[in-house]
């Protein structure tokens, strides 16, 4: 698992850290003839090389250069207002499933190791948490394109990013509550949550923005305690 491990950080940080939004709207405007495009996949190859910083898995590199090209290069010429959140999910499983392709016809070969501390157990702590922070910001923002959040929020405005920050705080938490089996923190969490958002939902008086920071509470925690029962699940099918 570890060069699976190791190729999925890969390119969580190159999707997701390493791509500024100002990228993502440049190669959307000019699609192949953006500069953005080609630094993005020699980010993406770049990132892959050190992490795995073996030779004799040049082929691996060389296929997830090449394959990231063709799906992101697709992506940009079919991609349509209506379908640019489907196509941003579809996007990111074929990605996946290149990795994992990769994984399996090339698991045999010898994998380096940076020191004692690279464990798979770690490696998999570690993409998890980085999953649960920029990453799943952006899927909930892709899957909130379907209503006029701005409108929602009209009037009720917060600090820059607060929500943002909040919610990959929270996700890590119950992350961590899941994983060393404190499901009562996970419900303590949600009351406080729920306490603290009570204010804002009685003096909005709006139904509509009560829906949307339901629905992104729910969405928020599903993930993270999805993620964290995944997490115990794989851990304890390898002990």
């Amino acid at each position: 698992m570890m060069l699976l491990f190791k190729l999925i950080i890969a390119h969580l940080i190159g999707d997701f850290f390493l791509q500024p939004e100002s990228w993502v709207k440049e190669k959307e405007t000019k699609k192949l003839k953006s500069p953005k495009l080609y630094l993005h996949i020699a980010i993406h190859v770049a990132l892959t090389s050190i992490l795995l910083w073996d030779v004799s898995l040049w082929f691996i590199i060389l296929i997830i250069g090449i394959s990231h090209f063709i799906i992101d290069a697709t992506k940009l010429l079919i991609q349509k207002k209506k379908t640019k959140r489907l196509l941003f999910f579809i996007d990111q499983l074929l990605h996946l499933l290149v990795l994992i392709l990769c994984y399996y016809w090339f698991s045999n070969n010898t994998e380096w190791h940076l020191n004692s501390l690279i464990t798979e157990n770690n490696l998999l702590t570690f993409v998890c948490l980085l999953f649960l922070t920029i990453p799943v910001s952006i899927i909930m923002k892709t899957i909130f394109t379907k209503w006029n959040i701005e409108a929602l929020t009209k009037g009720n405005e917060s600090l820059k990013d607060a929500g943002k920050y909040i919610g990959i705080l929270e996700r890590i938490l119950v992350f961590i509550f899941i994983i060393f089996d404190h499901w009562e923190a996970v419900g303590f969490l949600i009351t406080a949550k729920s306490v603290f958002r009570f204010g804002d939902l009685k003096e909005s008086k709006h139904r509509k923005l009560t829906e949307y920071i339901l629905i992104g509470t729910l969405i928020s925690f599903g993930i993270a305690i999805i993620t964290g029962i995944l997490y115990n699940y794989i851990i304890y099918a390898t002990i």
